[in-house]
Formats: C-alpha cells, sequence, structure tokens
C-alpha cells in the first residue's frame, strides 16, 4: 500500500502550484499586517491612545477575507493543480492571474476605497467599487480553477491505495467548492435587490458560506494525513475507511440544493436548516479522522529531525480545531463567543496548511525550514492563538459584544477588562508567530534550488 502522500509532477504543475501557493503567503502576509490593526483597536488601554477605532471595521473586513477566503482558497488551488494531470494549465494560469488581480484589490481596497464596512457573516465586504472588483474578479479565479480541477483530476480506481485516498479528498473537495459555487450564484440571483446592503451581503453569502467550511475541513482532513504519514506518525485508517470517511464529509454537501428548493429563500426555515446542515452534517467525519490522529500521534516512535516539525504542525490544528468546536457548543446570544468558535476553528485549519507549506516547499524545488525555527513558530501561533480564543470565550460570558471597539466596546469590571487583556495578549502573540511563519516560508521561496536548506519529510 503506498504511503498517503501525493507525487509532484515534473512539469508546468508545479510552477503553477508554486504560483498558488506564493499567492496564499501573500494574503497571509497582508493579513497579518491589518491583524496588528486590530489587535491594538480593542485591547484594553492601548485601544484608547490610538485613533483606530473608525478604521477597525474597514480593516477589519480585509483582514478576514485575506486570512481566510484567499489564504485558504489559493492554497487550495496549489492542492487542486497538484492533483490534476497537465491539460488545460492556459486556463489554470488563467485563473491565478484572476485570483491574484482580485487580492490585490481587496488588500488596497481599505486605502484606495471608499470605505462602508459590511459585517456579512463568513464574506465581509466594503460596499465600494475597488473592494467589490476585487472579490468578483477572486471569484471569478477560483471558479475557474475549481472547473479545470474537475475536468483534469486524474483516475483514482476501484482498487484504493493511500495516493489514491489521498486524491479522493481533494476531489471531494473540489465538489463541495463546486457546490459552494453554485450556492453563492443561486443566492446572488435570488436576493432582492430593495435589501439594505448588510441585510443583501447576509443573505448573498450565507448559503455558500456554510459550504465552504465543509470544503476547508475536507482540505484540512487531505493536510492531516499528508503530515501523518510524513510526520512518521501514520493514522491507523486503510484506504477504503479514508475514501468513506471523505465521503461522509462531501455528503451533507448535497443536501444545501435541496434545501434551496425546499424552502422559501430567506425564510426563517432556510436560515436555520443551513445552519443545522454545517452544525451536525459537518461533524460527521471529524470524530473519526481526530480519532485517527490521536491514536497515530500515540503510537509514533521519536520524532527524527524534521518529523517534529510535521507533527508540530498536526497537533496544535487537533488542538485548536477541537476547541473552537467545543467552544461552538457553548454558543448563546451574539457576544464574543462567536468569534472564539471560528477562530479556533479557521486557525486549525490555518495550522494544518503551515504544516503542509513546510513540507511542500522542499519538494517544489525551494528551500526548507529549520527545524529549529519552525517547532517554536508553530506553538508560538497556537498558543498565541488559544489564549487569543480563550480570552474571546472569558469575555462572552461576560456578554462582551462582537465586531465592535473603542466607546462601542464598554468594558463594565475587571473581569471584562482582564478578559479582553488576555485577548489582546494572545492576539500579539499569535501575530509574532504568525510573522515568523511569513518570515520562514517567504524566506524558503526566494531560495529556489538551495540544497543547503534542510527538506522536510
Amino acid at each position: 500500500m503506498s504511503p498517503y502522500t501525493l507525487p509532484l509532477p515534473q512539469d508546468a504543475r508545479r510552477a503553477l502550484a508554486s504560483g498558488w501557493l506564493a499567492l496564499a503567503l501573500a494574503s497571509l502576509a497582508a493579513s497579518g499586517v491589518l491583524s496588528v490593526l486590530l489587535v491594538l483597536s480593542r485591547a484594553p488601554g492601548v485601544k484608547d491612545v490610538f485613533p483606530l477605532v473608525d478604521f477597525f471595521h474597514v480593516a477589519l473586513v480585509a483582514h478576514v477575507d485575506l486570512s481566510v477566503l484567499v489564504w485558504f482558497l489559493a492554497f487550495a488551488g496549489a492542492l487542486w493543480t497538484l492533483n490534476s494531470t497537465p491539460r488545460a494549465i492556459g486556463i489554470g494560469w488563467a485563473a491565478l492571474a484572476l485570483a491574484l488581480a482580485g487580492s490585490a484589490l481587496m488588500a488596497t481596497a481599505p486605502f484606495a476605497g471608499a470605505g462602508r464596512p459590511v459585517m456579512s457573516n463568513y464574506i465581509p465586504v466594503l460596499d465600494e467599487p475597488v473592494f467589490l472588483s476585487g472579490l468578483v474578479a477572486f471569484g471569478a479565479g477560483v471558479a475557474i480553477a475549481v472547473t479545470r480541477g474537475m475536468l483534469t483530476v486524474p483516475r483514482v480506481g476501484v482498487r484504493l491505495d493511500g495516493t489514491g485516498a489521498l486524491r479522493f479528498g481533494l476531489n471531494t473537495s473540489l465538489v463541495s467548492a463546486g457546490v459552494a459555487l453554485i450556492a453563492f450564484a443561486w443566492s446572488l440571483w435570488e436576493v432582492p435587490r430593495a435589501l439594505d446592503a448588510k441585510g443583501y451581503y447576509e443573505l448573498a453569502f450565507w448559503g455558500g458560506g456554510h459550504v465552504l467550511q465543509f470544503t476547508y475541513t475536507l482540505l484540512m482532513f487531505v493536510a492531516w494525513l499528508w503530515l501523518a504519514e510524513s510526520g512518521g506518525a501514520p493514522l491507523p485508517l486503510t484506504p477504503r475507511t479514508v475514501a468513506l470517511l471523505f465521503g461522509i464529509g462531501l455528503a451533507s454537501v448535497f443536501l444545501t440544493p435541496v434545501i434551496y428548493l425546499a424552502y422559501e429563500f430567506g425564510s426563517v426555515e432556510h436560515h436555520r436548516m443551513l445552519t443545522w446542515l454545517m452544525r451536525f452534517g459537518g461533524g460527521l467525519a471529524i470524530l473519526p479522522f481526530a480519532l485517527a490522529v490521536i491514536v497515530g500521534l500515540a503510537r509514533a516512535g521519536p520524532a527524527a529531525g524534521q518529523q517534529r516539525v510535521l507533527r508540530a504542525a498536526l497537533l496544535a490544528s487537533l488542538v485548536l480545531f477541537g476547541a473552537g468546536g467545543l467552544i461552538g457548543l457553548m454558543i448563546s446570544g451574539s457576544n464574543v463567543k462567536i468569534p472564539a468558535h471560528y477562530h479556533g476553528s479557521i486557525v486549525g485549519v490555518t495550522l494544518a496548511f503551515m504544516g503542509l507549506a513546510y513540507q511542500l516547499l522542499p519538494r517544489l524545488g525551494f528551500g526548507g525550514a529549520s527545524a529549529r525555527w519552525a517547532v517554536p513558530q508553530l506553538w508560538l501561533y497556537a498558543g498565541g492563538q488559544l489564549l487569543h480564543v480563550l480570552g474571546l470565550l472569558w469575555s462572552g460570558g461576560y456578554g462582551v459584544q462582537r465586531k465592535v471597539a473603542g466607546a462601542a466596546e464598554t468594558l463594565r469590571s475587571s473581569g471584562e477588562i482582564a478578559a479582553m487583556g488576555v485577548m489582546g495578549l494572545g492576539g500579539l502573540v499569535a501575530v509574532i508567530g504568525g510573522t515568523l511563519f511569513l518570515v520562514l516560508a517567504v524566506g524558503a521561496l526566494l531560495r529556489r534550488g538551495d540544497r543547503r536548506a534542510p527538506a522536510l519529510g
């Protein structure tokens, strides 16, 4: 049985995948700059010194879209390219060019556009031409990449091995992304044009945004399998079992069009069913994969060299994703427990992608990252984000509202101030860890063909 790894192509697909990976890293760098402003605008004491409140929501929109939407889907573009056949490579480059142009517009919109932030769930927007043009261009690039990915997937076959199971997982993420695009298009067709901006974008992105969470989770499972195998802690799952779990993870996605057909668009039932679909359907495959990761790590022998990096990414991803899931069970009302939940889950996916980036860069012909720096970077980022999440959870217990800052953020007791202080401290630590990742990853990108750097895996 072949291991759960993906053989990398030796043709133009390598360069195209490298381009998507570079876009993913660039989006993370741009979001990191904005995250510094966000943390300062909410930290007790500091928020009253720096006049950042008016910029808070504008920066928050760009930060969220760059650090989640662009980072995740650009990384997905790299994996989908590596999982494709060489056909239609020109279409792949066109998709990347559109996504790159769109991302650049979204990143510069807070400084070049007219503002008007709309804090819609899943995809917040700046309701002005620069940002919206960028969002449309990026969406078009992703749609083309998904279409190419579906048309150029290699055959998996009936007798699955490890590589085939991994390819099957990437195929399920492609299908999920395709359904998400259909849901976005369906919503945009149905949403009443007379609604105010908040209502319009909330309805426009609600259905597709829910399905995208399935896509991200399926991609995280792919990363877990790959990291565990290359890190010397293979999961106790046969390829057929892995394929079954990916199928279960995807199955709920196909209920999305049923919900659109069965319930009036924008109705309470439509809204509620999509929420339940993600809450219950999305969790069916998570527990078996998480238990397999725990068993794999427990059975593994001592990590050898660079395996420590991959195991650190795997364990940190599991802890943060699990914390986000547990916090989701505690949500009641509209307070900062909600961002605590999705920060944990999102960071869990991010950590898996960080570890996989360390694995892919030297295999794509770039430099490698030293374990002496990569392991502390992962734990610094994970520890800071966990502290940030716990601070938000603590604050949510006091009823501190989400998406507010400055004078609108009324902290009445010493407990609330302490909780938000923990949040701010964790955020700053996470920024340091994220910055160190970018230094290591971008440094590796700039060392093309440098064989002096140690390679992972």
